[in-house]
């Protein structure tokens, strides 16, 4: 599937591809109407519905996964909150190992992500991803998410790369499609982003359950 002579650098997404998206989906979709419900009196059922229209109107924009935003649309602490579920930030199977064979592989290893800057705080602090990149870039920091047609220019400006030697691996279509349309020549998307959640069907981009399925053709 991928031809890792003719790869120079490794690019991943965090949330879903490399962590189990199974935090993000339950907070947003359980902790936070929980909580929003409980400061303003409502039926759950009611407040998960007002939530799931409000992120609607939000998603594929930076405001979507800013912390600071959704805190002052909510009034609500969003940091403080993914703090109380903190327990579920957990990575995929062999995360490490995959990580570690890259290094292996003399692959530079670039984590880029649509994570507000406090939640990236969290989810380090939680797992030790941040010992194997050597780069971390932030979409809130590029002022851009990585849906957007002038994300991977902005990054181009930070950490120079060459299209054809770069492998993307993303969880998000979108995202995917929106590299393809750049000049990445080497793209892979996770079908398996969310451990709980049904495997996603293939789509129109070569595809892996878990970057741990990567290791045979790494020689480990």
């Amino acid at each position: 599937m991928i031809d890792w002579n003719a790869v120079d650098a490794v690019f991943l997404d965090m949330d879903g591809t490399l962590l189990d998206l199974h935090f993000d989906n339950h907070f947003w979709r359980e902790h936070v109407p929980l909580r929003y419900a409980a400061a303003r009196g409502l039926p759950l059922a009611r407040a998960r519905a007002e939530l799931l229209g409000r992120y609607h109107n939000r998603e594929g924009t930076l405001a979507w996964y800013c912390v600071e935003h959704w805190s002052r649309e909510l009034a609500l602490d969003i940091a403080l909150l993914k703090q109380e579920v903190g327990h579920l930030i957990v990575m995929h199977p062999q995360v490490v190992d995959f990580l570690e064979a890259l290094t292996a592989l003399g692959k530079r290893r670039v984590l880029v992500t649509n994570a507000h800057p406090k939640s990236i705080a969290l989810k380090l602090e939680k797992t030790p991803l941040a010992d194997h990149f050597e780069h971390i870039i932030c979409s809130h920091d590029l002022g851009s998410p990585k849906e957007a047609d002038d994300f991977w220019p902005r990054v181009q400006a930070i950490e120079p790369f060459d299209r054809e030697r770069t492998l993307l691996i993303d969880d998000s279509p979108q995202v995917l499609e929106t590299a393809k349309d750049y000049g990445f020549r080497w793209l892979l998307a996770v079908l398996a982003p969310d451990s709980k959640a049904p495997v996603r069907e293939p789509g129109g981009f070569p595809a892996i359950r878990y970057c741990a399925d990567l290791l045979p053709s790494m020689g480990t």
